[in-house]
């Protein structure tokens, strides 16, 4: 038998598992499982720097060359810093803003600062 978490309204122990949600008897208070594994799949993500260090959100990089952004004349200079940086899925797996600028860079073109 699985345990199931306690109601978040009014802490009772006799919740129970209706589909996908869970429902408290007592409060008649439903939530969402789904809620959770969605903030776990978040907590999930990772990235590596060019030299294998773990990247994290709210992490500082510095460019390791000269990178052209797309559509721009602009032009990031090797050695800038990038703070404050939120990991995403996909190709370019930082997000970030750089001037003002928002971007996404690809992480093996970064070094943990």
């Amino acid at each position: 038998m699985t345990t199931l978490p306690p109601c978040p309204q009014c802490q009772s122990e006799y919740t129970y598992e209706d589909g996908a949600n869970l429902v408290c008897p007592e409060c008649a208070h439903e939530w969402s499982t789904q809620a959770d594994a969605a903030a776990e799949a978040d907590d999930a993500l990772s990235a590596v720097d060019a030299h294998g260090t773990p990247l994290a959100n709210g992490d500082s990089v510095v460019l390791l060359k000269d990178l052209k952004v797309k559509g721009s004349s602009l032009v990031l200079k090797q050695g800038t810093k990038v703070k404050n940086i939120r990991l995403q899925e996909g190709d370019h797996d930082i997000a970030c803003k750089v001037n003002g600028t928002a971007l996404n860079l690809k992480s093996e073109f970064v070094k943990k600062a």
